[in-house]
């Protein structure tokens, strides 16, 4: 029963694969998508990050490290999974795919670029917020969106299949919420070693 399972889970994948690389195939796409999904890479997010530590203020500095942060985390567990999976790409072991761009990395589960993506889109999304006509925005819905066109572009260029791309989210959504939470925890800690210290100097203890 298992194996049929993943066995159907497996063959939906390589047809949604093919879906996107071939059915969805048009100039356009050609020579966006190979552009685009630069803007995934580690390098990129990290110099967003080391843009807003320098030109962001005492904020921007607090949420580049929290970027910088979730980043590692997701791109550490991101090359354990590589290396435990195995998975070759799908160029490798599909016929008939359009590559779009060379790729010399071997392993395809999870996705490295997905994973950079969201995480730091989460935080720097669920940090700043955007005033538009006297009403604020979080940035984090067009920030994951983008972060979904990054994964789509993947799997068009013909790198990664489907399955690579969703755990790849995943991988950096949760890097950044534990990030977040962590951030959260020394605060806490912080705002009640302040109120104690407060309390001992005022004689209240």
């Amino acid at each position: 029963m298992y194996d049929f399972i993943q066995s159907g889970i497996l063959n939906q994948n390589t047809v949604l694969f093919y879906m996107i690389n071939h059915g969805m195939d048009n100039n356009v796409f050609d020579f966006i998508m190979p552009l685009l999904t630069n803007f995934g890479s580690f390098i990129v997010w990290a110099a967003i990050c080391g843009f807003l530590f320098i030109f962001g203020g005492e904020k921007g500095r607090k949420v580049a490290i929290l970027g910088l942060a979730a980043l590692f985390v997701s791109n550490v567990v991101v090359y354990l999974l590589k290396f435990i999976i195995a998975e070759p790409r799908p160029f490798i072991t599909l016929p008939n795919v359009d590559l779009l761009v060379s790729e010399s990395e071997f392993y395809s589960f999870p996705s490295g670029h997905t994973a950079s993506s969201f995480a730091a889109a989460m935080v720097i999304g669920l940090k700043y917020k955007l005033n538009f006509r006297g009403k604020n925005y979080r940035l984090i819905y067009p920030l994951l969106a983008f972060a979904g066109v990054i994964g789509f572009s993947r799997i068009y260029i013909g790198v990664h299949y489907p399955l690579d791309v969703f755990f790849g989210a995943i991988v950096g959504i949760l890097s950044a919420l534990l990030v977040l939470k962590v951030e959260d925890n020394i605060l806490v800690e912080k705002l009640s070693h302040v109120c104690l210290l407060d309390k001992l100097s005022t004689g209240k203890i």
